[in-house]
């Protein structure tokens, strides 16, 4: 059996102590849990401004489907095909057939001439061939007699080869005079303007008891002919889109007269010329004009769809790094690194620029590259980012007039 403690200070001392020592081993884990709640804080504060200094980015592929570029040209439309008809023989113009719109075939009558003084060149060049027969007949008649008296020496032999003679002229001078006529009857043919093809009379510049003439100076314009149902389409195309735009290349065509409405045009043939005063090539499209909408020397828009160049690229105009190295584009490595690289532009279609060189399908560009962007930079993917096609990052159909 223990005896109590006999001295009371003793015991006051030693409650102290162990209370102090709790308090103290207190301290210390509260001392100790604050500086690894601490730590903690720092840490992910650390990692909090690391991922803040990450730029976030946009990927984007280059492509080649979305660089369609467009020009719109003015043009004016001209008949497929187009006769002015003028006068071959001089006289008055006795009656017309056909007006302005009128609808023709080819050998329809357009008007007739009144020609008194052919008529009268006729008259009198078929007298002549009659009195040419004539001669020619009793030039035969006496060539005949005397070679029949050549035989029984009755005659000279000079004076027949002179009546033979005689009579081969004559036979010559009916000739002449038989070409005289049909000449003159082929200008009697004149005398009636005719339509040379289907299509429509868009002009008529005489009338009736009008003077014609003709001659070396030249008559005036009687009547114009059109063929309508296709139409011609004259465009300048500027020389540096010539390439873009092969024979074969579709063209949508409008006219003020039919607001709304588009009509399909082919293009046919190239100059395959510049042309040095203005730098463009002329080309000729093209248009079905059946339902006669359309009218010829109407003012046009044509609007030409370019074909994509297959060995360009084209990115976002975003994309491109100008800097004291020149021109380049940053791209993401398979680290998440950033890799920059020198390119060439092609064209610059505004919002979207076709690339020569530079790229190639498999790179990741970074579609807006944040400032002072290096290689071995790194960076981070935005949400679901793995290089969109430029075709998806929005239309562009850049348009050139």
């Amino acid at each position: 059996m223990s005896q109590p403690d006999r001295n009371p200070s003793r015991a006051v001392t030693r409650r102290l102590s162990l209370v102090g020592g709790t308090f103290a081993l207190l301290a210390i884990a509260v001392l100790a849990y604050g500086l690894g709640t601490r730590e903690a804080q720092n840490t992910r504060l650390h990692d909090l401004t690391e991922a803040q200094a990450t730029p976030v980015v946009a990927l984007v592929t280059p492509a080649n489907a979305s660089n369609q570029a467009a020009l719109d040209l003015p043009g004016r439309l001209e008949a497929y095909i187009q006769a002015p008809i003028y006068a071959r023989v001089p006289g008055y113009l006795k009656s017309w057939k056909h007006d302005i719109g009128a609808k023709v075939k080819a050998g329809d009558v357009l008007a007739e001439i009144d020609t008194p003084d052919l008529d009268q060149q006729l008259a009198q060049a078929r007298a002549s061939l009659s009195v040419a027969q004539a001669n020619a007949k009793l030039a035969q008649i006496s060539a005949e007699r005397w070679q029949s008296l050549a035989s029984t020496d009755a005659v000279a032999k000079q004076d027949v080869d002179t009546r033979t003679f005689t009579w081969n002229a004559n036979i010559a001078q009916v000739k002449a005079a038989q070409a005289i006529v049909d000449q003159l009857v082929a200008e009697e043919g004149f005398k009636r303007l005719i339509a040379p093809f289907d299509g429509i009379v868009t002009a008529r510049d005489t009338d009736i008891g009008a003077l014609i003439n003709v001659g070396a100076t030249g008559g005036a314009e009687l009547f114009m002919v059109s063929e309508t149902s296709k139409l011609r389409v004259y465009v300048n195309v500027p020389q540096n889109y010539v390439p873009s735009v092969p024979p074969g290349t579709k063209a949508t065509i409008s006219v003020p007269e039919h607001p709304g409405k588009t009509y399909v045009g082919t293009i046919e043939a190239s100059s395959q010329a510049v042309n040095p005063s203005t730098g463009t090539t002329l080309m000729q499209l093209i248009v079905d004009n059946g339902a006669g909408e359309m009218m010829p020397g109407d003012y046009t828009s044509i609007h030409l769809q370019l074909a994509a160049a297959a060995h360009v690229l084209s990115i976002p105009s975003s994309a491109l790094i100008f800097d004291a190295r020149g021109l380049s584009v940053a791209t993401v490595e398979a680290d998440n690194r950033v890799l920059l690289k020198p390119v060439s532009i092609e064209r610059d279609l505004g919002t979207i620029i076709e690339l020569a060189a530079g790229l190639s399908p498999s790179d990741r560009v970074i579609e807006n590259p944040p400032d002072g962007i290096v290689n071995g930079a790194l960076v981070r993917l935005a949400d679901g980012a793995s290089g969109g096609a430029v075709a998806r990052q929005g239309t562009n159909k850049n348009e050139k007039g």
